[in-house]
């Protein structure tokens, strides 16, 4: 009996430190393996959450995700040695899913607030933005200061959002931007505030129903969105997005999405360790 026992001990001993190490001694997140590092829902795989309809900056087109946000994503995750899989969401809902894990990683020009810090993580900055003003055709609305009173749109959750509510605006708030867009069409709406990329495509494309009259720099900075605490993933995120920086891929992406739009003189991606 006594050399039973002590087979058993030692057995139980065995378990308890194939365990430890499988789990790096107790202190990795659930999940995080040497098979999967950065603790993904599938292991090389990093699941994105992103929209379908916010062109430059992300959307879907002849049934692949892409966009500068989405493209730039993908060249970060080559040089991880991952893929990406990019699956359709509504903005308003996208943080809170990257919280509870549905996604590992959240790609839609993501403004950095410190309110939004108290839901997920964020990457160094990868790009800037501008408020956009749209309107419809004939609308004597050419600048900000005049919105006061007047019906304005905007997606429920953004900066934009944000920004109407701070200027006691009273917002009509819709879940997407083909939502804010209609209600320009209809008539619904006096103006739309909008990231100015999307803006100025939207107003491009509708033939002249639609113009972009108006922008301002939003200072916040924009960024990828992940978990809280997920801080491995964090780091490959930025060390990606200095990678891309370093060997251009960042400038040619910015060309191809964002042709006509100037970087301000004071703005460097990512962590600034990387010439573009």
């Amino acid at each position: 009996m006594p050399l039973l026992k002590s087979a058993v001990t030692a057995s139980a001993l065995s378990l308890v430190a194939l365990s430890l190490a499988s789990c790096g001694g107790g202190s990795a997140p659930s999940g995080e393996t040497a098979e999967n590092p950065y603790n993904l829902q599938q292991p090389g795989t990093l699941r994105a959450g992103t929209l379908t309809d916010a062109p430059p900056n992300v959307f879907l087109k002849d049934g692949r995700f892409t966009g500068f946000d989405n493209d730039l994503l993908t060249a970060v995750a080559v040089k991880l040695g991952l893929k990406v899989e990019f699956v359709g969401t509504e903005f308003s809902s996208l943080l809170a899913q990257v919280k509870t894990g549905k996604f590992d990683v959240g790609s839609s020009s993501i403004s950095i607030t410190e309110a939004r810090k108290k839901t997920v993580d964020f990457t160094n900055t990868y790009d800037f933005g501008f408020l956009g003003l749209d309107v419809p055709q004939g609308s004597s609305i050419t600048s900000f200061d005049q919105l006061p009173g007047k019906r304005v749109v905007v997606v429920q959750g953004t900066v934009q959002d944000d920004y109407a509510t701070r200027e006691n605006l009273n917002p009509v708030r819709v879940p997407d931007y083909n939502a804010a867009l209609n209600q320009l069409r209809s008539g619904t709406a006096d103006a739309w505030i909008t990231p100015a990329e999307i803006g100025e495509k939207t107003a491009a494309d509708s033939g002249g129903k639609v113009v972009s009259v108006a922008k301002q720099l939003d200072p916040g900075g924009i960024a990828y969105a992940v978990a809280p605490g997920n801080d491995r993933l964090r780091a490959a995120l930025d060390k990606g997005i200095d990678e891309v920086v370093a060997d251009g891929t960042w400038a040619k992406l910015q060309k191809q999405y964002y042709p006509s739009r100037a970087i301000p003189a004071d703005f460097t991606p990512g962590s600034g360790s990387s010439a573009s």
